[in-house]
């Protein structure tokens, strides 16, 4: 842990949270704490299961880690 703000200690959660606050909770209307905590659930998904990610090689998170262990021939 470093200090306080120090973005560069958690860059992963950063850039999601980024993402999130960017992507989608500036462009999607939020008219209550429920509709929101659903809303963000959604979110969760798709960042895992259908957003591109160039540092994957424009695949989502969850097809990257698939095509890790189709290569490795883990199950």
């Amino acid at each position: 842990m470093g200090d306080v703000g120090a973005c560069w200690d958690n860059a992963v959660v950063e850039r999601f949270f980024g993402s999130l606050k960017h992507d989608w909770i500036l462009k999607v209307a939020q008219p209550t704490r429920e509709h929101m905590k659903y809303d963000v659930a959604d979110y969760i998904r798709y960042y895992n299961k259908d957003r591109l990610h160039t540092a994957n090689g424009s695949l989502s998170p969850i097809n990257y880690e698939l095509s890790q262990v189709n290569v490795s021939g883990s199950t």
